[in-house]
């Protein structure tokens, strides 16, 4: 795997829950202990939530951005901004609102699922850091609610996010995929878009996926950083 990154011209990664959970996050998903069992996504996290129940939104959110702040990007989020410094990678598109890759140090990332770093004003789009609900100020100097700048159910992915995403994967000579299921429409379509136009594909993931048949190589039931430390050395 180490020369196919090295005769790479053009590698892209992707990154899922998987990366941020060996940092310690919960994964919202994973069946034994996803946040989502314990909250019904589409009345909390939704932007029917926002708008009617915003009381019970805040708390939700306020826990989550109080989570990822108690939490620090591992050895693999800064594995792979010491690869995109030396030119080995190209960037980064993750499905993860943790901000763990920027804070290790990657530069080029297309965040599709937004960022809990950030908070922007519902009414006039003003933008803030995430300590705001930190010191529990919820409220724009406009009097508008202040939101987690990711994307809620009912909402379409950021734009600028998808198109880097877009362009990335169908430029991609090798395409590695890190802590995800690939189970969430349209993301997973990326690395069939990269492979589609001739891009080797690698899956690393816990579990197998939906589209291990289409890869060049999979592997499972690993640690993820360990995986890019070994193909570090």
């Amino acid at each position: 795997m180490k020369h196919w990154l090295n005769e790479s011209n053009h590698a892209v990664v992707f990154t899922g829950a998987g990366m941020s959970t060996e940092s310690g996050l919960p994964d919202f998903r994973s069946a034994n202990q996803g946040l989502w069992n314990q909250k019904d996504p589409s009345k909390i996290a939704s932007t029917e939530a926002l708008n009617n129940n915003v009381d019970e939104f805040i708390e939700f959110y306020r826990t989550r951005v109080l989570n990822v702040k108690d939490y620090k990007p591992h050895k693999g989020h800064h594995i792979l901004a010491d690869w995109e410094n030396q030119g080995l990678i190209q960037s980064i598109i993750t499905q993860n609102v943790d901000g763990f890759h920027q804070e290790a140090g990657s530069q080029n990332v297309a965040e599709l699922h937004g960022t809990l770093t950030k908070l922007h004003c519902q009414s006039c789009g003003d933008e803030y850091r995430s300590e705001e609900y930190v010191d529990q100020e919820y409220y724009c100097a406009c009097g508008g609610i202040l939101r987690p700048s990711i994307t809620l159910f009912g909402e379409m992915l950021p734009q600028d996010a998808f198109q880097l995403a877009l362009a990335e994967s169908e430029k991609a000579d090798l395409f590695i995929v890190l802590g995800s299921s690939l189970s969430v429409t349209p993301a997973n379509q990326f690395p069939l878009i990269a492979k589609e136009n001739g891009a080797r594909l690698v899956i690393v993931n816990r579990d197998p996926t939906e589209s291990d048949k289409f890869a060049d190589e999979v592997i499972h039931s690993r640690e993820i950083g360990g995986v890019l430390e070994e193909w570090d050395t």
